[in-house]
């Protein structure tokens, strides 16, 4: 079966030829940062998103300080850039109305709200196929849409905490850590995106559509991995290694120099063989470290070498003389991480102008595409792409769309984008 031919774009995106999902529309009901993450991957690719905000305050991510402006922030730019953003009253049965219009028109509904929230909105699969046999209606909750927990409220520290994750975390005589960036949130995020155009392309090979599901909590325990088969199948317990030390590999951790902390890894006999002929310290040669397992029986004395070495010089000396032969990295500021040279060799920052917030630098998405660079459009005013999107998706038609936004089902903006940039700035 064909892909549908959608017309020409109404949320400001100008997909190019080698942007693979430019001929994808997406209906995104979502909030805060994991779903919108999901949705700007398939943006960043080409696909048209449109955002179904609600009326008055949208989604609330447009409210996450410190840099905030109106009915903007730049929490929110960082997760919705390329979308287009439509205020539509979902509950209002005129608001439903214009709603399955659009799903007609639409490859995929996509919502990260709670567990029953699907079911009350009425945006099943079961729900939507009388309006279009092929939609594809893509569930991200925090913990399933059935089970015990279904309803209950889910952050990435909330599941990160509960999924074991940061029991894994921290020194051993220490608290459990999170990781320093929600990593569970933008991991069930890439899910999501990749679920939603597996039902994708499912439906445009058959017709059928489907419900297809992800969530934080499942996310989160698929990321233990190997750990997590270790307990279910050897009652392996995870026990926390000094400086962020891998739990078998040996050696694979941080260590100190003179002058900051460096992250060495030899996973293989070859990357520590390696490791021993640059450092030439004859001691680490010794056969008790002669293979993984008995690094691993000999744990404490390699390690013990390993740091007397590393406090004696500085992280320059040391990435001097063991880059391109042992995986090794100085321990970063972020800052300092954005200006490492690989990140202008991949074209990873990219940046736009916004009314509110001057020139918008961004971290480019993961996924490239062909030889293109990365692009990037500012994340939309609430409610900018309302009527557009009314009259020409939905096929509503001016005097309509009027009454619409005068019964306060429809919200057209945004009215006040054009704020005076040094009245944002004081914030």
């Amino acid at each position: 079966m064909p892909p549908p031919v959608h017309p020409t774009p109404t949320t400001g995106r100008e997909p190019t030829a080698e942007q693979p999902l430019r001929d994808v529309r997406v209906l995104a009901i979502e909030q805060y940062g994991a779903g919108p993450f999901a949705t700007m991957v398939l943006a960043d690719l080409g696909a048209e998103v449109i955002k179904i905000e609600v009326p008055g305050h949208g989604d609330i991510g447009r409210s996450v300080p410190p840099w905030t402006g109106v009915d903007d922030s730049l929490f929110f730019q960082s997760l919705n850039r390329g979308k287009g953003s439509v205020v539509l009253d979902l509950k209002d049965p005129r608001g439903r109305d214009v709603f399955t219009r659009l799903v007609a028109r639409s490859d995929a509904v996509f919502s990260n709200a709670r567990g029953s929230s699907a079911a009350s909105l009425a945006i099943t699969y079961d729900d939507l196929k009388a309006f279009n046999p092929a939609i594809v209606c893509a569930f991200l909750t925090g913990f399933g849409r059935e089970g015990p927990r279904a309803d209950q409220p889910a952050y990435d520290y909330i599941i990160q905490a509960l999924s074991g994750m940061a029991a894994l975390g921290g020194e051993p005589d220490g608290p459990p850590a999170r990781a320093g960036v929600s990593v569970v949130d933008f991991s069930a995020g890439l899910a999501a995106a990749v679920a939603l155009l597996a039902g994708v392309h499912k439906a445009r090979a058959t017709g059928v559509g489907c419900d297809v599901d992800t969530s934080l909590f499942a996310t989160a325990l698929n990321l233990t991995n190997y750990v997590a088969s270790w307990v279910l199948t050897r009652d392996y317990q995870p026990a926390r290694q000094p400086r962020g030390g891998h739990p078998s590999i040996v050696p694979s951790q941080l260590f100190e120099a003179a002058d900051g902390w460096l992250m060495v890894m030899c996973q293989t006999d070859a990357f520590y063989r390696e490791l021993t002929a640059r450092l030439a310290v004859p001691e680490l040669a010794d056969e008790r470290f002669g293979s993984m397992a008995s690094r691993f029986q000999h744990r404490a004395e390699l390690l013990a070498l390993l740091e007397q070495t590393f406090k004696a010089g500085t992280v320059a000396h040391w990435l001097a003389l063991l880059e391109g032969g042992v995986p090794v990295a100085p321990v970063n500021g972020l800052g300092r991480a954005l200006q490492d040279p690989q990140v202008a060799a991949q074209d990873l920052i990219v940046e736009y102008e916004h009314e509110q917030f001057g020139t918008v630098r961004q971290v480019a998405g993961p996924i490239r595409s062909g030889s293109a660079r990365h692009r990037a459009v500012r994340a939309p005013g609430l409610g900018e792409h309302t009527r557009d999107v009314a009259a020409s998706v939905a096929g509503l038609d001016p005097v309509e769309v009027d009454e619409l936004l005068a019964l306060g089902v429809l919200q057209a903006g945004p009215v006040s984008v054009r704020q005076d940039k040094e009245e944002v700035e004081k914030r």
